[in-house]
């Protein structure tokens, strides 16, 4: 049996979804080499190439294909087959996005894991509005490659900042050359940074960490290796949690199990993660308040 995997991202800003992807699948008791092998196909961050994967995975004749990341590349695995069983990670949720008719019933070929990370652009302005109190303007660094999660992030920053007065600024970068331009400056307009939940900025994001302490940015990311790389603060639930539970339901279809009738597992638990360290980089206190809902602090 063969395992496929598909996603917009690069191998290189994969390789620890993948680990857990296939600490899942062993977890579901199967042994790679001996019950199925793997297959990857990359879009490295060009989304018009995700159909013609997707048509390529299919006509391969896979036994599942698990859809890395992102909705667009869930929506095209659907797109190409529907029969090949599918199970996909996103970050917000599928009913919405078109990807399954319900969560407790999927239905079809389609099931997989939703980290709601997407949903939370109300939690992390409200978050930064706690830190900075007199704060008027917020920057939201965004991959609009990543186009459907993009949509979600801008809109639930919009509305959140309109109700607390805040402004948004919306900078841009689907490449790691475009980074350093979107951070140009922005510290000098803004007083804190909500960073788009993707996985161009979780390979950089040591390089993310280091251009907001240069521009004075307090900066929040959806997962905890933002602080440990050296970022200020992170909410959302745990990526690598999701694709082990993705590569888990991937060996249960294996073993013969269909992927409409296995409910879509949407994340219940959200870490909250402090780095002082950074804050004292940034000369910032950070209120007790928020430092008695840490589930982590990072000295």
């Amino acid at each position: 049996m063969q395992t496929q995997y598909r996603a917009l991202n690069s191998p290189e800003g994969s390789a620890e979804f993948v680990s857990s992807v296939r600490k899942g699948l062993g977890e579901a008791g199967l042994v790679e080499g001996k019950d199925f092998t793997s297959r990857f196909s990359w879009a490295r961050f060009n989304a018009d190439l995700l159909a013609g994967l997707a048509a390529d995975l299919v006509q391969r004749r896979a036994a599942v294909i698990i859809a890395l990341d992102t909705v667009a590349a869930a929506r095209a695995a659907k797109t190409a087959s529907i029969a090949t069983p599918i199970v996909f990670v996103v970050g917000t949720d599928p009913v919405q996005a078109g990807l399954v008719a319900s969560l407790n019933r999927p239905g079809g070929n389609v099931t997989g894991i939703s980290t709601m990370n997407l949903d939370l652009g109300s939690k992390w302005v409200g978050l930064l509005h706690d830190l900075l109190p007199i704060a008027k303007r917020f920057a939201v660094l965004v991959n609009i490659v990543n186009a459907e999660s993009a949509r979600s992030l801008i809109t639930g920053t919009q509305t959140a900042a309109l109700t607390i007065g805040v402004q948004i600024e919306f900078v841009f970068a689907s490449i790691e050359e475009e980074i350093d331009a979107a951070f140009a400056g922005l510290g000098a307009r803004s007083q804190g940074l909500i960073i788009h939940p993707d996985s161009l900025f979780t390979q950089y994001r040591e390089k993310l960490a280091a251009l907001a302490i240069r521009e004075k940015l307090p900066a929040l990311y959806s997962t905890r290796n933002f602080p440990e790389a050296g970022g200020l603060l992170s909410y959302g639930s745990s990526f690598l949690d999701a694709h082990r539970q993705a590569g888990r339901y991937a060996g249960r279809i294996l073993k013969g199990e269909k992927p409409g009738e296995l409910p879509v597992q949407r994340a219940t638990k959200f870490d909250f993660v402090v780095n002082l360290k950074t804050a004292k980089a940034l000369g910032l206190t950070i209120p007790e308040t928020l430092l008695a809902t840490a589930d982590e602090v990072i000295q």
